[in-house]
């Protein structure tokens, strides 16, 4: 690994005004990897037309905690829409995740893809914050470093009060106001010195 390369793991990427591809537009994207090899991500402030409760039922589980069952499923970005991902706040001891398939994030959360994170909930056990997407969002190597170069997105760390505690419609605001920078001031072109 080379000394100057960039880890954006356990960060925030946040779409400029003038993001030209429409999936992005407006989008927070929590950072679960980024290696050499690419990045994967996860939208956090875009929700779709399915509560959790939905969401188990088809997978025939049931969810009777009120708190998680009404809360909205999020599209995670346009990679395998059709697969769950879980980012939720770390479970597991000293010995890591008590799930299947889990990404401990360095400094941050944890993203689990295995049906047993969502079994554990169905029984009243798991984690108690949450954020399901179905898909997710992926870089190759040197894509996200490239978009970011020519003005794509901005970069701050992840607070995880944003991702789990703040309004869906507050996210990108909150996410910007970590910089320091108001929505308002910023502009839809993109900067050419």
């Amino acid at each position: 690994m080379s000394a100057d390369r960039i880890n954006l793991t356990n960060q925030f990427l946040i779409a400029m005004p003038g993001m030209a591809d429409d999936t992005f537009a407006g989008s927070v994207v929590y950072l679960c990897e980024h290696t050499e090899q690419g990045a994967l991500g996860l939208v956090i402030n875009k929700p779709i037309d399915i509560k959790l409760r939905n969401l188990f039922e088809r997978i025939e589980l049931t969810l009777d905690a009120p708190e998680l069952a009404e809360q909205p499923v999020y599209f995670g970005g346009p990679v395998q829409t059709e697969r769950g991902f879980v980012l939720h706040e770390p479970v597991g001891g000293e010995g890591g995740s008590p799930y299947n398939s889990t990404l401990s994030i360095p400094g941050g959360l944890e993203m689990t893809t295995s049906k047993d994170v969502l079994e554990a909930m169905s029984h009243g056990g798991g984690p108690r914050r949450v954020l399901v997407t179905l898909g997710y969002s992926g870089w190759a190597a040197g894509q996200l470093e490239e978009e970011i170069g020519r003005n794509g997105w901005l970069t701050v760390d992840a607070a995880r009060d944003i991702i789990f505690d703040t309004p869906i419609e507050q996210r990108y605001g909150r996410a910007l106001a970590l910089l320091g920078i108001d929505p308002r001031m910023l502009s839809q072109e993109a900067g050419h010195a």
